[in-house]
C-alpha cells in the first residue's frame, strides 16, 4: 500500500463510525436501542424494553426534561456531547449494570431517589397503591398516624408513606447500613427528616414496644432457585436485598411471626412477595390472606389484619 493511500485509509476511519455518522438524538435513539438488543441485555429496574431504557439513559446524560422527547428528536448533537452518549450506551451494555445506578437516580411513581450499588434499585407494586391512599382498605389516610416500612433500602417506600400519610409518623427499618446511608440522603433531598425515623436491625427487632396503624414491607423473597438464574444485571445488587432463603420467605415468617405485637387493634400488615402467592399459601395454609391488586399487578402483595395474625 502506497503512502498515499494508508492517508487514505486513516483518513477514512476518522470520518466513520457512530461519533461521526450519528449526528441527531433520533440517530442515537436508533443506536441504543440497536445495540441493547443486539446485547440482549435485561431491563427490570425502571424500564421493561430497550427504547425506553435508551430514551432515559439520552435525556438523562444531555440534561434534557426526562419527559419531553419529541422537540429534541431531531436536535443535533455536539461531539462532546455524542462521546457521553456513546459513553453511557457502552457502559450499559458492557457491564450489565442498571441504568439506576449508571445515572445515580431511579424514578418510582413520579418520586427521585438517590441510589447507586450500596442498595436495590426502587421498584414495588407499592408504588401504585401507595398513590391511591392504600383504598379501600384505609378509609382515611389523614386518620393514619403511625406507619412501619420493614425492609426499607432507599427510603422510597418510606418516604411515599409519609406523603400518603401527612398525619403519621414512619419508622423506616433496614438491616444494611450501607443502604440506610443511601435513605438518609433521601429523608433529606425530602426535608423528612423530622416525619421518617430510620432505624437498622433484623425485621421488626427494631420497633420493640412499639405499635403502628399500618405495617409495610418489601422485604428480599427471591427464592434460592431463581437467585442462581437472575439475569447479570440484578448482580449489581446488593445480594441482601434479593436472597431470602430456599423459598424467599426468611423475612416473611418472621413478619408474620412478630407483626401482631406491633399493630394497633385493626392495624393491618401488608407484604409484597412477586410471584411467590403459592408459596406463602403453602407455608400459611390457616392463615386468610386478603391479596390485593390494581391495574399493575394482582396477586403480589398480601394483606392481614391485626385479629388474623397469629
Amino acid at each position: 500500500m502506497s503512502h498515499d493511500e494508508h492517508d487514505h485509509d486513516h483518513d477514512d476511519h476518522e470520518h466513520s463510525g457512530p461519533l461521526v455518522e450519528l449526528v441527531t438524538l433520533r440517530d442515537w435513539l436508533r443506536y441504543a436501542v440497536t445495540r441493547f438488543n443486539r446485547a440482549q441485555l435485561f431491563f427490570g429496574h425502571g424500564t421493561d424494553n430497550a427504547w425506553d431504557e435508551a430514551v432515559y439513559l439520552m435525556l438523562h446524560t444531555l440534561a434534557l426534561p426526562l419527559d419531553r422527547l419529541e422537540p429534541f428528536m431531531d436536535a443535533c448533537i455536539p461531539l462532546d456531547e455524542r462521546e457521553t452518549l456513546l459513553d453511557i450506551i457502552e457502559r450499559r451494555v458492557e457491564s450489565r449494570m442498571p441504568a439506576a445506578y449508571l445515572t445515580g437516580e431511579a424514578w418510582l411513581a413520579g418520586y427521585r431517589f438517590k441510589v447507586d450499588p450500596r442498595v436495590i434499585v426502587p421498584r414495588s407494586y407499592f408504588a401504585a397503591l401507595l398513590a391511591e391512599g392504600l383504598a379501600p382498605w384505609i378509609d382515611d389516610p389523614e386518620s393514619v398516624t403511625r406507619v412501619a416500612d420493614v425492609c426499607t433500602g432507599s427510603g422510597c417506600l418510606a418516604i411515599m408513606m409519609a406523603h400518603t400519610f401527612p398525619n403519621a409518623e414512619v419508622d423506616a427499618v433496614d438491616l444494611s447500613a450501607d443502604a440506610l446511608a443511601v435513605a438518609t440522603d433521601n429523608v433529606a433531598d425530602y426535608g423528612l427528616e423530622e416525619q421518617v425515623h430510620l432505624h437498622q436491625g433484623d425485621a421488626l427487632a427494631p420497633l420493640a414496644g412499639q405499635r403502628y396503624d399500618l405495617i409495610l414491607s418489601n422485604p428480599p423473597y427471591v427464592t434460592a432457585e431463581a437467585m442462581a438464574a437472575l439475569p447479570a444485571e440484578y448482580r449489581h445488587e446488593p445480594e441482601m436485598a434479593l436472597a431470602a432463603g430456599d423459598d424467599g420467605l426468611d423475612v416473611v415468617r418472621s413478619l408474620i411471626a412478630h407483626a401482631r405485637a406491633h399493630l394497633n387493634p385493626g392495624g393491618l400488615l401488608m407484604v409484597e412477595v412477586g410471584h411467590n402467592r403459592h408459596l406463602v399459601e403453602a407455608a400459611f395454609p390457616d392463615l386468610p390472606f386478603t391479596w390485593l391488586a390494581d391495574d399493575q399487578a394482582e396477586d403480589m402483595v398480601f394483606m392481614l389484619r391485626e385479629d388474623e395474625l397469629p
